[in-house]
């Protein structure tokens, strides 16, 4: 009986390697058939490059063993853009000191915009708050309690806040309630709790140029 028990543990562990490595399979493919339909490039390695590049993101500065996967680049409506998933490590112990790691997926689609500006991080309610508190940063509110029960802003420069913060942008991000993004130097990204899939992409990417729409014409000029 316990040997059947083996084998039937032995077999379930090997099903579900392999549907794993179908899924990843499949999802590399649509990546790839995305990036050739859009002029984009596509890498699905691991790559610590990325986290020297974006490491000014505050979401990446987190746990241990950090690198990024399935990596896309390319320009989207005049404007450099990437797209990846972000991987990092944390660790606990269980009651007997057991040390247990845990893999956490953070998916990321930024654009570069015209100017660099100080760092601006707005998020629903509840989320990176713990970053927030590390940096000493309070919550800017906004004449709309609707906007400042949904969102929490946080940003050294609150005149940027409120300039970025403006009457459409809120009215927008209202609709769009489960928005975290952030702001800093020239690059305005987006955050998904989760690894990026193929087919949230593009909506990212369109989103993401809907609120540089939304910024100010004035805070681009000289």
């Amino acid at each position: 009986m316990e040997v059947l028990l083996i084998v039937a543990g032995v077999a379930l562990i090997a099903v579900i390697a392999y549907y794993s490595w179908l899924a990843a399979k499949k999802r590399r493919e649509a990546f790839q058939t995305w990036s050739a339909a859009h002029g984009w490039n596509y890498i699905s390695q691991r790559d610590r490059g990325t986290y020297e590049r974006f490491r000014f993101l505050d979401k990446l500065n987190q746990g241990s063993n950090r690198y990024a996967f399935d990596r896309l680049s390319g320009e989207w409506e005049g404007r450099n853009a990437e797209a990846f998933t972000f991987h990092f490590e944390t660790h606990s112990s269980d009651s007997k000191g057991h040390r247990r790691t845990h893999h956490h997926y953070i998916g990321i689609v930024a654009i570069s915009i015209e100017r660099e500006f100080p760092e601006l991080r707005i998020h629903p309610e509840g989320l990176f708050s713990k970053i927030g508190q590390f940096f000493g940063y309070d919550d800017i509110d906004f004449e709309s309690v609707e906007f400042s029960k949904k969102f929490c802003v946080r940003s050294e420069n609150k005149k940027l806040a409120f300039d970025f913060c403006n009457t459409g942008m809120m009215e927008y991000l209202l609709q769009h309630s489960k928005t975290a993004l952030e702001l800093e130097g020239n690059t305005l990204a987006i955050y998904d709790a989760n690894r990026l899939n193929p087919d949230e992409v593009e909506p990212y990417l369109n989103h993401l140029s809907k609120i540089r729409s939304l910024m100010p014409e004035y805070l681009f000029r000289d």
